[in-house]
């Protein structure tokens, strides 16, 4: 059994957190629908709800000794799928540019082909670093408040500055974690090399 922070990491896959993941999973196509046919105050109470969930399920896996590995692949699966539908739906109705999209899908497809350069020499995915942890959480506040703009005039100035600082500011931190991410597998490809030869 690994450890994350001290903490056993099992295999189980039949826990109340993973379950609560799941149901997070479930909403992202109600989350898709909702967003892009303008239904905004639908939209942010589901994104509530996922977020409310996201904070229940790690909280009760490290409470009650449940940290599993699918857990830790499935929340931060989670997280970008609520970000990259909320991004392509903001798109789709051009509250967004189209360019910011480009610019956080390439940064995960570029670690995405990671994947079989890590598995050749036996290591399997890297830890998330704290900047990308970073940058998810300012994204993942940054387009509910570009969709509060839209439900709330009152509030349109302020959440629009206030969710476009932070989506500028996570798209920074985001790309900063992939920068140290290659660098890191970049490290482990010329190790492996290295003992090769030796």
């Amino acid at each position: 059994m690994a450890t994350a922070g001290g903490q056993a990491v099992s295999e189980r896959v039949w826990t109340l957190p993973n379950a609560l993941s799941f149901l997070r999973l479930l909403l992202v196509p109600v989350f898709a629908v909702l967003i892009t046919r303008g239904h905004d105050g639908w939209a942010l109470l589901v994104l509530a709800v996922s977020g409310a969930s996201d904070y229940l399920d790690g909280h009760l896996a490290r409470r009650w000794d449940q940290v599993t590995r699918l857990g830790q692949v499935l929340d931060p699966f989670a997280d970008r799928l609520y970000i990259f539908t909320t991004l392509l739906g903001l798109a789709w109705r051009d509250l967004v540019p189209w360019w910011l999209v480009v610019v956080l899908v390439a940064r995960d497809v570029a670690l995405a082909c990671t994947v079989p350069l890590l598995a050749r020499v036996g290591h399997g995915v890297l830890q998330v670093h704290f900047l990308g942890k970073a940058g998810t959480f300012c994204l993942l506040y940054a387009f509910p408040l570009l969709l509060l703009g839209e439900v709330s005039p009152l509030l349109s100035a302020v959440a629009g500055a206030v969710g476009w600082a932070f989506a500028l500011w996570g798209t920074g931190l985001y790309w900063w974690a992939g920068v140290l991410y290659l660098q890191q597998v970049a490290g482990l490809v010329r190790a492996e090399r290295a003992a090769g030869g030796a």
